[in-house]
């Protein structure tokens, strides 16, 4: 940690400090300057960064330094808010506009330890707890807690109940509604990288936030499934089960976004139909369309989605399938333009299989058919048929019968021989 001059005091902070403790890899440093102005900043080399507040990168190792500031509060939603940066600001003023307490720790240029608020207690008892009655002022607060409960869920990390109650005061004065879907969205995005993606979503719930925010996820809880085939019944369990086998099976965001929304229609089922969910896949299709337009996920994330909610009962049923139907499948996922999609497709759809209590570790060989049959299809050379001459050049609509011929007897010798 570099050395400056005297009254100006340079402090590692957040995430930095509380990866260490636990013994993580620190992969981002973060600094917090005490006793400097940005005149001063930029004299000793720093390019300054920040739009909404000082921060500035060191010349050489690129790290953010940011000078210490508070934040009042002006306005709805994230960015209501007055930022003062001065010489005058403490460090523990800096720490105390933070999110939670574990995120509040600083370590001085000689190591010490500086934590005003406890962290480093909470962390041994693995408790999420908010540093201030500040907290409610930013709604986004609410996504990282729960994000920060996914991400710590393996070591039994909580949210504590006193800060549970801020986050619902949130979700009912109003406060979550002007959270803006691109912030929404890479939350929930960097949430599904984490150990246990399921937790965010259970978080959310237990606050009143993801009825207001995923409306779609939160009404599957309390809708019936048979119980033949789902022993836990309850559609939000499944969909959890669902996505913690996905982060088992894939470290791959998009398909672990297709396993949480594979059966999001069966939200919308009328209950008087329960505990049947006939044509759930199309209601699927129309939701996850809809949520991913309200907050403007990428295209990737939506297409594998909308693929696996669609067609995930092909694959679970493949040995039962006729070979154009799912000749049909692949040609419908472009399957021999973006081979890659298959992998994605069949891991989701064996994490749906799994995602049932009491199936968690069985086999699911039908991912493994349903790659062969695409391998035998994709195996045909459509450029040599084009090639071949009968009495003439072959049309277009020759060359793709004949492709399409032999995918199809291709597929059908892999069923047979399965």
């Amino acid at each position: 940690m570099p050395h400056y001059d005297v009254g100006m005091k340079i402090y590692l902070v957040g995430g930095a400090v509380r990866d260490k403790l636990l013994g993580l890899p620190v992969k981002d440093r973060d600094y917090v300057v005490v006793g400097a102005t940005p005149e001063k900043m930029i004299a000793k080399g720093f390019k300054p960064v920040g739009s909404d507040f000082p921060v500035f990168l060191h010349p050489k190792t690129k790290e953010e330094y940011a000078l210490a500031r508070t934040e009042r509060k002006t306005g709805r939603g994230y960015k209501g808010f007055k930022v003062y940066a001065a010489p005058d600001v403490t460090l523990e003023d800096d720490l105390q506009r933070r999110d939670l307490t574990i995120n509040a720790m600083a370590e001085a240029e000689d190591g010490t330890l500086i934590d005003p608020f406890d962290g480093a207690e909470d962390l041994r008892n693995g408790v999420l707890r908010h540093v201030s009655p500040a907290f409610v002022e930013d709604p986004v607060r609410i996504l990282r807690v729960a994000r920060f409960a996914a991400r710590y869920a393996k070591w039994g990390f909580h949210v504590a109940h006193s800060t549970n109650k801020l986050m619902r005061q949130m979700v009912e004065s109003g406060e979550v509604d002007h959270l803006v879907p691109e912030r929404v969205w890479s939350e929930l995005e960097r949430a599904l990288g984490e150990s246990r993606p399921s937790r965010f979503f259970e978080t959310l719930r237990g606050c009143g936030a993801l009825k207001r925010l995923f409306p779609e996820i939160d009404a599957l809880f309390g809708v019936p499934q048979p119980k033949a085939h789902h022993p836990e019944v309850d559609t939000g369990v499944h969909a959890m089960m669902v996505l913690d086998q996905a982060t088992r099976l894939s470290k791959d965001n998009r398909i672990r976004f297709a396993a949480l929304m594979h059966d999001v229609g069966k939200g919308a089922t009328p209950s008087a139909e329960w505990p049947q969910h006939i044509g759930h896949e199309e209601r699927s299709v129309e939701m996850i369309n809809d949520f991913c337009r309200r907050f403007r996920a990428p295209n990737e994330f939506r297409d594998i989605a909308v693929l696996v909610a669609r067609y995930h009962t092909h694959c679970h049923q493949i040995a039962e399938l006729k070979p154009g139907t799912i000749l049909k499948t692949l040609e419908a996922m472009d399957a021999f333009r973006r081979p890659e999609r298959v992998e994605m497709f069949v891991r989701a759809c064996e994490a749906d299989a799994r995602g049932r209590t009491g199936y968690e570790d069985k086999p699911y060989p039908q991912a493994a058919l349903f790659q062969r049959a695409f391998k035998a299809a994709l195996r045909v050379d459509a450029s040599k048929i084009a090639k071949k001459r009968g009495k003439g050049l072959p049309t277009g609509v020759e060359i793709g019968a004949k492709i399409h011929e032999r995918r199809l007897e291709a597929i059908k010798q892999v069923l047979s021989s399965s």
